[in-house]
């Protein structure tokens, strides 16, 4: 039985009844050991992921089968990031300084691919790609001289172009993006976009209103440093949002590891509770906006009040989660770990 199914039933709405979900992941059968960090949910049957190695997996019938659609070659990269439109067309990153970092787009599910994109500034490393719409996305960069580079697509991922840094705020002297989950970097609607950072004294997010050519930053309270920060963000709309991160050299370490925020990153507060440990991943479910989910090394955990309760629910590890418009949520991780949430 699906989360979806329990929640749309007649009374499931009281609190009594949401409180005691048992939730647990249905762990598939990638028939791989990769790292899978990338993650996009099309549906309950249509699902992408991609990590080390080259790989890309696909499903188109919920699990029960993956088939390894990786572009040939691609060996030493590693895919961080999965955007999918539908069962036949996606759009996969891999990360890295210089060349390393690619985007490659497939029409046909992976039979074939076009490099679509190789990065030419040794100093960029970009994290996380992210679509408006089939046609309209970005991917950001890690700094280049002293601001978050930018790069935009207009025509579906076919060809992109560096956006111009004039409307890109300074970033801290060693202010970065973490490429953990493919979440650092996401979209709401047709136009507003949110960048999360962290390694210097302060984890912030970054909110555009205009498809990513101007921005403004605002501190959260999440810690920061080296290896601390704003890991992940997910929106409900363009009003309510969820930060997680935390230290993923301390992953069982939650503490200042979470934020939300009611107008559209401007302001962040701690909420009553939050999971115990760093977390890389959140997603909102699409059906029931005061559903939460966030995932990380540690456990995966639920918030039912819209991000101000929590409860783990599970200890497993894995790196990002993602749900589909039509109520699946899926998740994965470590060791080809592709899972998704059932009940019971």
């Amino acid at each position: 039985m699906t989360l979806t199914t329990v929640l749309a039933a007649p009374g499931a709405a009281t609190a009594a009844t949401r409180a005691n979900l048992d939730l647990r992941w249905e762990l598939k059968d990638t028939g791989t050991t990769a790292q899978l960090r990338g993650l996009s949910v099309v549906s309950r049957d249509v699902v992408w992921a991609s990590g080390r190695d080259g790989t890309v997996l696909r499903t188109t019938d919920g699990g029960r089968t993956f088939a390894s659609v990786g572009p040939e070659g691609t060996e030493n990269l590693d895919f961080r990031d999965v955007e999918a439109f539908d069962a036949d067309t996606a759009v996969v990153l891999s990360i890295g300084n210089g060349s390393d970092s690619r985007i490659y787009r497939t029409t046909d599910g992976g039979k074939t691919w076009d490099d679509v994109f190789v990065n030419d500034e040794q100093a960029a490393f970009y994290n996380c790609v992210s679509f408006f719409d089939r046609r309209h996305g970005l991917a950001v960069s890690d700094p280049v001289d002293g601001k978050f580079r930018l790069i935009e697509t207009r025509d579906g991922g076919r060809t992109w172009r560096v956006v111009p840094p004039d409307g890109m705020p300074p970033a801290l002297p060693n202010e970065y993006g973490f490429s953990a989950s493919g979440q650092c970097l996401i979209t709401a609607g047709r136009n507003d976009a949110w960048i999360a950072t962290g390694g210097d004294q302060e984890a912030r997010v970054f909110h555009s209103t205009d498809r990513g050519h101007t921005w403004t930053g605002s501190t959260t309270p999440l810690a920061s440093s080296e290896s601390a920060g704003v890991f992940a963000l997910a929106f409900r709309d363009r009003h309510a949002g969820v930060a997680v991160g935390g230290d993923y050299l301390d992953p069982a370490n939650g503490t200042d590891a979470l934020a939300l925020t009611r107008d559209g990153g401007k302001t962040w507060r701690v909420p009553h509770s939050a999971p115990q440990g760093y977390r890389s991943a959140v997603a909102y479910h699409p059906w029931f906006g005061n559903v939460v989910l966030a995932v990380g090394p540690t456990g995966s955990d639920v918030s039912l009040t819209g991000g101000l309760h929590w409860r783990q629910f599970d200890d497993g590890s894995f790196d990002t989660v993602e749900c589909a418009r039509d109520g699946a949520c899926w998740a994965s991780g470590p060791n080809g770990r592709v899972a998704r949430l059932a009940l019971g």
